[in-house]
C-alpha cells in the first residue's frame, strides 16, 4: 500500500476473539508497504526495506487492506505468546523503516590508551589493556558504524541487526579474569535507540 502522508505513526493493535480463533491486527501506517512472500514478511518505508522469516505452523499471517492479521486457530496461551512475539518483531520493522534505529557505545580507556577505528566493514580495537594483537570485528553491510570522539554510533533500519552489532562490539572488548570494578577499559552500550542502557 502506498500513501502520501509519511509522518511517523505508531501502529494500532486490535484483538479479536471468536470461538477457537484468536486474531490480532496491527494497523499499517501510511507510507509503509507490507507484503508476505511465503514465509517472509517484508516491510518497506522511507528509510528502506527489511525482511524477516516469520513462520509458525499454528499462526497464519495475512496482509489485508490497511492491517496485518496474526491468526491462531485453535489457540492457547502458548499460541497467544507466539503471536505477541511476532507482532513485536513486526512493530520493530515498521519503526525501523520509518525512523531508523541508532545505538551508541562509549569507549572507556583508563589504564591503557585504547585506539578504536573503523576500516571498511571492520571495527578495529588496538591496545586494549596493553594487548599487542588488535581485536577485529566484521559487521554487516546493512549497518553503518562511525566514531565521534569516544562515542561509537551504529545506525540501520533492522533493530535486531543494530542491537546485535552493538552487543558484539561490547563483547569484543571483554577480558576474562580482570576485575571490572578496577579495570573498566572496554566499550559499553550507553544508548539503545533513545533509551539509556542500564
Amino acid at each position: 500500500m502506498d500513501a502520501k502522508n509519511t509522518a511517523t505513526k505508531k501502529p494500532k493493535d486490535e484483538t479479536r476473539m471468536k470461538g477457537d480463533t484468536l486474531l490480532e491486527a496491527v494497523e499499517i501506517p501510511q507510507g509503509v508497504n507490507v507484503a508476505m512472500d511465503k514465509r517472509t514478511l517484508k516491510v518497506k518505508g522511507e528509510k528502506g526495506e527489511v525482511a524477516r522469516i516469520m513462520y509458525d505452523p499454528k499462526v497464519r499471517i495475512e496482509v489485508k487492506g490497511e492491517e496485518v492479521n496474526f491468526i491462531a486457530k485453535p489457540w492457547s496461551q502458548k499460541e497467544k505468546k507466539k503471536v505477541g512475539s511476532m507482532m513485536a518483531h513486526f512493530r520493530n520493522m515498521i519503526k525501523g523503516v520509518q525512523d531508523g534505529v541508532t545505538y551508541k557505545l562509549k569507549i572507556c580507556s583508563g589504564h591503557f590508551p585504547m585506539n578504536v577505528a573503523v576500516s571498511g566493514k571492520q571495527l578495529i580495537v588496538k591496545n586494549l589493556l596493553g594487548e599487542k594483537i588488535p581485536r577485529v570485528l566484521s559487521f554487516s553491510e546493512n549497518v553503518k558504524v562511525k566514531i565521534e570522539g569516544e562515542i561509537i554510533i551504529i545506525e540501520g533500519i533492522d533493530k535486531e541487526l543494530v542491537a546485535q552489532t552493538a552487543a558484539s562490539i561490547e563483547t569484543l572488548t571483554r577480558r576474562v579474569g580482570f576485575d571490572r570494578r578496577r579495570f573498566q577499559d572496554g566499550i559499553y552500550i550507553i544508548d539503545k535507540n533513545g533509551k539509556k542502557a542500564a
